[in-house]
């Protein structure tokens, strides 16, 4: 069984390999062990839609609940990535008003750049300036040892055939580049930064081309950001907790994590 510090090297192969050597009564999310994530994680390929949306849910509400990261998640970002290359993730999930559109292999990308998010060089500043030292919580840890993993993954994708798809996969590669043994892709990635992310419908997807281009020394001139001085944050971070699908319950505050 994996143990919580041997993900560093971790082979993404083979899917159920990462459920069947992960020790997930071991684990936890927001509401308590993980022994139900893996029976989740299968029903992400589900041909049910109603059922690969509950499952989606699952990853939002409980294993990576309000953006925090959790024992249970590092392993399920690498079943996730191993997915990834899975016909059956091109398939539809559920929507709600202000999701970013795209099929479940999309949803599944922005899950994976919303982990390697809390782990990324600006989260860490912001942790430090509030006396949070990163390295003393173990998630955060384990997320930084499988970013090459992840970002084998992810990159597969900046291609796709699918535009929505390929925008979800250069934004998730964003911030798994602040891993040093990746830094070098940057010069590579950037051009694909400013021409798809640069140029994308969604204003959260040029705001983050815009910040990673003058993050990484880039040019980002003549992109435009956000112009809708009012207009709602991004709400692809997480999606309505009301809905019938989630995991969350209205009025249980026993597990939350705040």
């Amino acid at each position: 069984m994996t143990s919580e510090a041997t993900f560093e090297g971790a082979d993404l192969s083979d899917p159920d390999a990462v459920l069947a050597g992960t020790d997930w009564a071991s684990l936890e999310h927001a509401y308590g062990p993980a022994e139900d994530t893996p029976k989740m994680l299968l029903n992400l390929l589900d041909d049910d839609q109603q059922v690969r949306s509950h499952a989606l849910d699952h990853l939002h509400y409980a294993v990576h609940h309000q953006n925090t990261l959790y024992s249970a998640t590092v392993p399920s970002a690498l079943y996730v990535a191993a997915i990834l290359a899975d016909p059956r993730t091109a398939t539809p999930v559920d929507k709600r008003p202000h999701d970013f559109p795209g099929p479940l292999k999309m949803e599944l990308l922005g899950w994976l750049g919303s982990i390697a998010h809390e782990a990324d060089d600006e989260t860490e500043a912001i942790s430090r300036r509030h006396g949070f030292a990163p390295e003393d919580y173990p998630p955060i840890l384990h997320v930084r040892q499988i970013r090459p993993a992840l970002f084998g993954a992810v990159s597969a994708c900046i291609y796709d055939q699918d535009l929505n798809v390929r925008e979800a996969a250069i934004a998730a590669c964003v911030p798994l580049l602040d891993d040093p043994q990746l830094r070098h892709h940057r010069a590579d990635l950037a051009p694909l930064v400013r021409e798809v992310l640069g140029a994308s419908m969604l204003w959260q997807y040029r705001e983050r081309a815009i910040d990673a281009l003058n993050a990484w020394g880039e040019d980002s001139t003549g992109l435009e950001g956000q112009q809708e001085t009012f207009a709602v944050c991004d709400p692809q971070v997480e999606a309505s907790p009301w809905s019938a699908e989630s995991t969350w319950k209205p009025g249980d505050t026993s597990d939350l994590p705040f």
